[in-house]
């Protein structure tokens, strides 16, 4: 991770950690920066940028930073609108721009706001393009054999302009749409889409498949975006679903590219329960690629032992699904992702797609024949607790050696029967501890151990 840049973006509370002049000049570094490439390949085309952005308040402000810094150093940019970070990618990358841009704090507040850089094949940016633009950021730019103080601006002619392109919103709904194996007629499900940027896109795609769509939480005023609703507060569609009837609900976070699911029982069905469903799914139809899994260290020890009661193989990667991807692209898998409900179908989308993976738990389902409760049934999760403790520097508590002391007598004590994983959170300042064991009797008390001598020292 950069100074600014976490896993997931360059993220904040809005014009406090992430501020309009930031927003401004990363605008004018990526327009400077594709434009100089095109120069030196001997190209005279203006550089193309895609912008995309969630619901937030502060998205349309950093939306017209981002848009003066690159139109000032000469590229073209292309506007989006409100509209999910997977359709960002599939827009960068299918219509061949130069770069794409989505801005989003994905499940955190309304205040808190952030910048994800998707390059030109609809993936997360490269790192070594990151850290030269935190090099600008801090002033100490050396590239193309020379120290930058200051970029050009562009002049007459080569001053960029905007492009209304809503246009290629739709033409991912329609994407979606298109991926639909099965009709959904006399389907009842439900779509939280937490006030977020998937409150025009999903009802529209499970519509037009012949669902009987009802919709949660698809009023957003700015401010309201996770606020008690999606796949971070869940507990909201699982009531909703069992009160009314219906057969299966699905919660996407702020910017959809997450996506949790609750059966017709209203038990929630989380990102390792959607990776074994899947998972055994594409390993009877023989699309399962290496007969392989991707998964990360945060997920439950029930998945592996599920996976390995079906003869499905696993990876484990660091959290994050940037992550997951590489292992994916480098190994050739075709299913990777997290607890959290990131999923990636590499066949079809190069970052988690929430929408996407509704689609495929739904093609399960009716593929099966079977509900979604049924579907999870063999899939028996450990008692596992997450908790968070906000600190000031996080490597200096993972290096603390007490508290590594402490985590390597937790080790010890669980042996073959759980596990403790202590790690940074890539967009916050939290550490996380987690513990998966026996018993949640046991978790509890583990992880509470931990956070007490973090506490007693920081």
């Amino acid at each position: 991770m950069g100074k600014y840049f976490g896993t997931d973006g360059f993220r904040g509370e809005a014009n406090v950690v992430l501020t309009a002049d930031h927003a401004y000049q990363v605008g004018r570094f990526l327009g400077w920066y594709y434009g100089e490439l095109k120069r030196q390949a001997g190209l005279t085309a203006s550089p193309k940028v895609v912008i995309g952005k969630d619901t937030r308040r502060s998205s349309y402000m950093f939306e017209y930073a981002l848009v003066s810094g690159l139109v000032a150093s000469g590229a073209d940019a292309y506007l989006l609108h409100v509209t999910t970070t997977p359709s960002v990618a599939y827009v960068t990358k299918v219509d061949s721009f130069d770069c794409g841009i989505m801005i989003s704090a994905s499940h955190n507040p309304y205040y808190d706001n952030g910048i994800k850089l998707i390059n030109s094949q609809g993936e997360k940016m490269e790192e070594e393009t990151i850290q030269i633009i935190e090099s600008y950021l801090d002033n100490e730019l050396e590239l193309f054999g020379q120290k930058w103080d200051t970029l050009p601006f562009a002049k007459k002619e080569q001053i960029g302009c905007t492009v209304d392109y809503v246009s290629g919103r739709n033409r991912y709904i329609g994407y979606l749409i298109s991926l639909g194996l099965y009709s959904f007629k006399d389907k009842k499900v439900a779509l939280d889409c937490a006030n977020g940027a998937s409150w025009n896109i999903a009802k529209s795609v499970f519509d037009a498949l012949g669902a009987k769509t009802y919709v949660i939480n698809a009023s957003p005023d700015g401010t309201n975006i996770n606020r008690d609703a999606g796949s971070t507060h869940i507990e909201g569609l699982q009531k909703y679903v069992v009160d009314n009837g219906l057969d299966v609900g699905f919660a996407y976070d702020g910017d959809a590219d997450r996506c949790l699911a609750v059966d017709e029982k209203g038990n929630v069905v989380d990102g390792d329960a959607i990776l074994y469903i899947c998972g055994i799914h594409m390993k009877e139809k023989g699309e399962l690629m290496n007969n392989t899994v991707v998964t990360t260290v945060m997920s439950n020890f029930g998945l592996y032992k599920a996976f390995d009661e079906v003869g499905i193989e696993y990876a484990k990667t660091a959290v994050g699904d940037k992550y997951v991807y590489e292992y994916m692209s480098q190994n050739g898998c075709r299913i990777g992702g997290e607890q959290s409900g990131h999923i990636i179908f590499s066949k079809y989308a190069t970052t988690g797609d929430g929408i996407l993976t509704s689609l495929k738990v739904m093609e399960v389902m009716l593929a099966s024949k079977k509900t979604l409760s049924e579907l999870t049934a063999p899939f028996t999760v450990y008692p596992q607790v997450l908790k968070n403790i906000r600190v000031v520097d996080k490597k200096a508590v993972q290096d603390d050696p007490d508290i590594q002391a402490k985590v390597a007598e937790v080790a010890e004590k669980l042996g073959d029967s759980g596990r403790i994983l202590v790690r940074e959170s890539g967009t916050e300042p939290l550490i996380r501890v987690m513990v998966e064991a026996e018993t949640k009797e046991e978790c509890e008390a583990y992880v509470d151990s931990v956070i007490d001598v973090i506490k007693a020292k920081w």
